[in-house]
């Protein structure tokens, strides 16, 4: 998927560049570029969603902590020589260690497949929401088109931009007026 973005982006910076290499382009075209995820950082929407996500991930991290002590408790009394603790009592807490370890580890994945949904469903969302800000701003500029700049963090499909094409502050502005 993403080769085909970049394909698809470098085709049309291609299509966009083509013309004036020959000194012969009909006219100029004015091209803005931005970072989506500052967008998303910066923007007071963006926040609450990302805190939101953090709230989450921080919830699950507790339940997942919770039950590592448990486990760890467990293993610590039968690590324990205690002549007192016959075998059937011993077998008994190695099962219950054994089935206890084995939940830790299916909620585990379970917590890990639900805080990646979620982040998934909030780039999709906010994905959208970036776009129209985007295309709003482009409009009120006059852009014929606008690139993601992206960040080490995320794909990067602009290499170089001059800053006065940066259009990431305006697009925060607009996003958050859109989105109170």
């Amino acid at each position: 998927m993403r080769k085909q973005v970049r394909t698809i982006i470098a085709a049309m910076a291609v299509m966009i560049m083509w013309p004036s290499s020959f000194g012969w382009a009909a006219e100029t075209f004015k091209v803005g570029v931005v970072d989506q995820q500052a967008i998303l950082e910066r923007s007071t929407a963006g926040k609450r969603a990302l805190d939101g996500l953090k709230e989450f991930s921080t919830a699950r991290q507790r339940i997942v902590s919770a039950d590592d002590e448990e486990l760890k408790r467990i293993e610590s009394e039968l690590k324990k020589d205690d002549p007192n603790v016959n075998e059937a009592l011993k077998r008994e807490k190695q099962e219950q260690f054994r089935v206890k370890f084995e939940n830790y580890q299916r909620r585990l994945q379970d917590f890990n497949r639900e805080i990646q949904a979620k982040q998934k469903q909030l780039v999709e969302e906010y994905q959208k929401k970036i776009d129209q800000a985007a295309g709003a701003v482009a409009e009120k500029n006059g852009l014929a088109a606008v690139l993601d700049k992206g960040n080490e963090n995320t794909l990067r499909i602009v290499i170089y931009a001059q800053d006065s094409l940066d259009i990431t502050d305006q697009v925060v502005k607009e996003f958050d007026r859109q989105n109170k």
